[in-house]
């Protein structure tokens, strides 16, 4: 069952008009983090004043004008147990691993509704998920290295897939005759953690590797619910799922699955197969509602991408995905709803 926990509540306290941003960061796809499994156990808990810096955030608008907003954070409970699982032996290859384990979806039946339907593409080349009627949740990377916003981030917009016809008559065998194309709306704003910026975090945080797109126009799909992340012993069947359009398979959906080989409170480390493009998107799990024949799917993590982590002095690579904390949660949900009273059960 979903565990429901006591959100720590986020209350904006002051914010700041700054200069317009420059846009000229060049989108980084991989990201080599300094800090990797063994380091992240180390790092010492936040205090609740590194909280409010880490989770005070930027706000970018449509016209190019920027804000800083410094929040409060209320009822958090700062837990000094960092989670640990015992590690499966490692691999060392790139971003697929083995046998190429992803499903590309062709039939419009599955790619125009639930859950597939919430999968989103974000102009600077990465994927999102519909997270509210005009909320999507995708990686910040996507949109600032750190430093700067990304080229392509001034005039951002994202696409909802829809269906068009392949044309000829010919039909691929086994599948429908459609591929997704898209409907593509303009991001009114955009909201990214204090968190992730270099000046802040002194390197790239990955943990801070979220950001969130406030649509001009409301869509009328469904989209998906956020959740708390769980730790893997907690997780159905240690399975998490996540469909995006990687860049090796154009113009296709691509959802796979996998089971988890490592966390640290604020990351997991998988082996997903996934190539570039489908960074940003929406990691969910699946549990069967008590007494009920239908599934329940949230979103409890945001795939950040391939990354080099020094483990033991050594360069390993995983594929890596920011999980929803309590913090993030509480931040998201404020960001979606304005305030934080929609916000205090996980």
């Amino acid at each position: 069952t979903w565990h429901l926990k006591k959100i720590p509540q986020i209350v904006r306290e002051r914010t700041f008009s700054l200069d317009s941003p420059k846009f000229e960061a060049k989108p980084k796809l991989e990201l080599n983090s300094v800090c990797g499994i063994e380091c992240q156990r180390k790092l010492p808990v936040p205090s609740l004043s590194d909280l409010k810096n880490l989770l005070s955030y930027e706000t970018v608008f449509e016209n190019g004008t920027r804000t800083l907003t410094e929040v409060n954070v209320l009822e958090v409970v700062l837990d000094p147990a960092a989670n640990t699982t015992t590690r499966r032996p490692s691999r060392k290859k790139r971003q697929i691993y083995g046998t190429d384990s992803r499903f590309s979806i062709y039939d419009k039946r599955f790619m125009t509704n639930f859950p597939f339907n919430t999968a989103v593409k974000v102009s600077t080349g990465c994927s999102g998920i519909l997270v509210s009627p005009k909320h999507v949740l995708t990686a910040a990377h996507c949109l600032h290295n750190g430093k700067d916003y990304v080229k392509g981030s001034k005039r951002l917009r994202v696409g909802l897939m829809k269906t068009k016809s392949r044309g000829n008559g010919r039909k691929r065998k086994g599948t429908s005759d459609s591929l997704p194309s898209f409907q593509w709306t303009r991001v009114k704003s955009t909201h990214i953690p204090k968190g992730w910026f270099k000046g802040v975090s002194g390197d790239i945080a990955l943990d801070y590797d979220y950001a969130v797109l406030e649509l001009k126009r409301p869509h009328k799909r469904k989209y998906m619910e956020l959740g708390i992340s769980p730790t893997i012993k907690m997780m159905p069947g240690s399975m998490i799922h996540f469909s995006g359009f990687d860049n090796d398979r154009s113009g296709q959906l691509v959802y796979r699955f996998c089971s988890i080989s490592d966390e640290s409170n604020d990351l997991f480390y998988q082996y997903c197969d996934a190539e570039p493009g489908s960074t940003g998107s929406g990691i969910y799990l699946r549990l069967k509602e008590p007494n009920k024949k239908k599934w329940k799917r949230k979103i409890i993590a945001v795939y950040s991408g391939h990354q080099w982590v020094d483990i033991n002095g050594e360069q390993q690579d995983y594929n890596v995905a920011v999980r929803i904390t309590p913090l993030k949660y509480a931040q998201i949900c404020f960001w979606i709803h304005g305030n934080g009273g929609n916000c205090t059960q996980g």
